[in-house]
């Protein structure tokens, strides 16, 4: 990777990890709910999203400059309620605007998978793991709320 693109790289990777380093989550307030038995553990969600982060960035970076401005305001949208997630769960608690919170992260992840398809079928392949991430994120937020 050349300097320019790694510097582009970074660009886009280091504000994902905004609300996870300026917002903690409270995960006495997580264990205190009714949880699903499958409900993961507070690692698995750390070690997935710095995963994913470093997948979206990494295909955002290689299809922005030929993106549309839809594609720009999908992302913006998605990179908010992206971030927004830890203060609606964990400083707001409150969990219908958590549910409604992911369900507009994973309409917003489809879309930017549906146009970087378009854009370079390639790097669609880095939003798999993050749709599939967040439907089961929507589940896991439906069960909660259900059963909380």
């Amino acid at each position: 990777m050349k300097l320019a693109n790694f510097f582009w790289y970074l660009i886009f990777l280091i504000p994902w990890f905004l609300s996870g380093i300026l917002f903690r989550g409270d995960f006495h307030y997580y264990f205190e709910l009714n949880l699903p038995v499958w409900a993961p553990k507070p690692i698995i969600f750390t070690f997935g999203w710095i995963i994913l982060y470093f997948l979206i960035a990494y295909s955002v970076c290689h299809v922005f400059k030929k993106s549309s401005s839809n594609y720009k305001i999908y992302l913006v949208i998605n990179y908010f309620s992206n971030q927004l997630f830890l203060i609606c769960f964990f400083g707001i608690k409150d969990l219908f605007l958590s549910l409604v919170d992911v369900l507009i992260v994973l309409i917003s992840s489809m879309y930017l998978y549906v146009e970087t398809k378009i854009l370079k079928k390639r790097y669609s392949w880095y939003f798999i793991p993050y749709m599939i991430w967040n439907l089961v994120a929507l589940i896991l937020m439906f069960s909660i709320f259900i059963m909380n």
